[in-house]
């Protein structure tokens, strides 16, 4: 007699079991595709640095050009190279905008080198301004170290964000928005600012449009005197 075969599972639930089984794998890999493509998606910030330390060397004849600069010799790295004292006294003031602004990158402060900061100090007097200006490749926090300084931003939508800053208040400026200060109180009032980035480059459109000896320059000093010797002629004849 032939010994009795045990039934086999049925057709269903193993082509079941098959397709749980490929809708995993699938899942599986759409995580590592998409990880994958997290992992190329280019950086907004600066390289993440690949040592413990790295100041900038002394600045020779250049003989590579790089992004950033070429680290010391490990062996010959001091404390001195983290520390600076650019930020300790203030900037004259005594010019049109009556203000001073002192921004140390990496070129400066070789301790700064990939580390992706730099930083800035601003000193205002009374109604002293910085003008409009943007920095590309870094967002700014600035810290109201005393006085009273009105401060904003305008967006890309031509909004104004804008607030009235005191004693150890802090505003952040975007980056690459226009941003700009003013001394709004009845003495010096100074900041201090961090940026992130080593090189967060300035853009100012007054300092590019109106430069001195410039034919928009001349142009545009033209047009004023022009409009004064109107409106004094209009005032004389009226009198």
């Amino acid at each position: 007699m032939l010994p009795k075969l045990k039934s086999l599972p049925h057709r269903s639930g193993a082509r079941g079991q098959m397709e749980k089984l490929s809708d995993s794998g699938l899942a599986a890999s759409l995580l590592l595709l998409l990880a994958l493509l997290c992992s190329l998606t280019p950086s907004s910030a600066d390289d993440s640095p690949l040592q413990d330390l790295c100041p900038a060397a002394p600045q020779g004849e250049a003989k590579l050009f790089m992004n950033g600069f070429l680290c010391k010799n490990p062996s010959s790295v001091m404390a001195s190279d983290f520390k600076t004292s650019r930020l300790n006294h203030a900037g004259d003031t005594d010019n049109f905008l009556r203000s001073s602004m002192n921004v140390v990158t990496a070129a400066d402060f070789p301790g700064l080198n990939t580390q992706g900061l730099s930083m800035a100090r601003t000193d205002l007097a009374m109604d002293g301004m910085v003008l409009p200006h943007s920095h590309p490749r870094a967002s700014e926090m600035m810290f109201v170290s005393h006085g009273t300084v009105v401060a904003g931003f305008v967006d890309s939508g031509n909004r104004l964000f804008q607030r009235t800053l005191r004693d150890g208040d802090v505003f952040v400026f975007p980056r690459g928005l226009l941003h700009f200060c003013v001394n709004a109180g009845y003495g010096l009032a100074t900041t201090f600012s961090v940026l992130n980035s080593q090189n967060p480059g300035v853009m100012s459109i007054a300092g590019a449009m109106f430069v001195p000896g410039s034919d928009v320059m001349e142009k545009l000093v033209s047009r004023i005197l022009s409009f004064k010797a109107g409106n004094a002629t209009a005032t004389v004849s009226s009198v």
